[in-house]
């Protein structure tokens, strides 16, 4: 019965895709209007992952980033546009990593983790700020417009991260539909979600990895991957800020909080 329903969805689906031409631009454009809670995770200087301020002390981006760092010590660049020429960026030191015990990297599930920052981050106007969280988790329909953004490579023949910050238009996948195209592996659950550029051949790719999902202003998803990047059968694969994922960070921000946390 789901190889007959998932044939149908694609069958559908091939019907509704248009072709796709021109070079292949996975990482979307330069931003336009700024995302000063925007940062970029690193290790030794170097950016792995990008990530939401979502309190002064507290950085919200995926779990696998944590294998990327190899156990080294991680920073974050707070306020910048471009990664090397960043003078009045603020750069603080990752005092410790929270990732929840269900995390499993094969199958994406509870692919999110919390840094929590040696200092608070002074707030600027314009250049630094907070992007609060849903108050509880939020279900996104299919075909809701959406943006990612990130450093990540705009080439998927080049591993190095792009130098100023790129944002692209993604919209929703229905879920079913996804782990039609996935068969499974991995299984799309209710706290993950799909999401696909209507091009079909531009993606968030290595780099972009716990960077923001924002749907309607809001941050409703954390960059977790997909199958490559760019490829119209395999959407890009994010971690869901469901109800219960909401509760997890919410349950570590209280419990971890101290008198830096303002």
């Amino acid at each position: 019965m789901f190889i007959q329903e998932c044939f149908l969805l694609l069958l559908f689906t091939l019907f509704q895709a248009t072709a796709c031409s021109g070079s292949l631009i996975v990482g979307g454009h330069e931003v336009k209007k700024p995302k000063p809670w925007m940062v970029s995770v690193q290790v030794e200087n170097m950016h792995i992952c990008g990530g939401t301020l979502i309190q002064k002390q507290w950085v919200l981006t995926a779990a696998h980033c944590k294998l990327a760092s190899k156990s080294k010590p991680m920073t974050v660049l707070v306020g910048a546009h471009s990664l090397t020429k960043n003078k009045k960026a603020v750069r603080v030191k990752v005092e410790s990593a929270y990732i929840p015990e269900t995390f499993s990297v094969e199958k994406k599930i509870d692919d999110i983790m919390l840094l929590k920052l040696q200092n608070n981050v002074h707030l600027q106007k314009n250049k630094i700020q907070v992007k609060t969280i849903p108050k509880s988790g939020r279900k996104i329909q299919t075909g809701t417009k959406c943006e990612v953004m990130g450093w990540g490579t705009i080439q998927t023949d080049d591993l190095k991260p792009c130098d100023t910050l790129q944002e692209l238009e993604v919209t929703v996948v229905d879920r079913e539909l996804c782990n039609c195209f996935y068969n499974g592996k991995p299984n799309i659950t209710e706290d993950m979600l799909c999401a696909k550029n209507k091009q079909g051949n531009k993606d968030a790719c290595w780099g972009d990895s716990g960077g923001p999902l924002q749907c309607k202003k809001d941050i409703v998803g954390v960059v977790s991957g997909g199958n490559g990047c760019g490829n119209p059968k395999k959407p890009g694969v994010y971690t869901l800020l469901s109800k219960r994922h909401v509760l997890w960070i919410n349950n570590k921000l209280k419990k971890h909080f101290n008198s830096t946390d303002v």
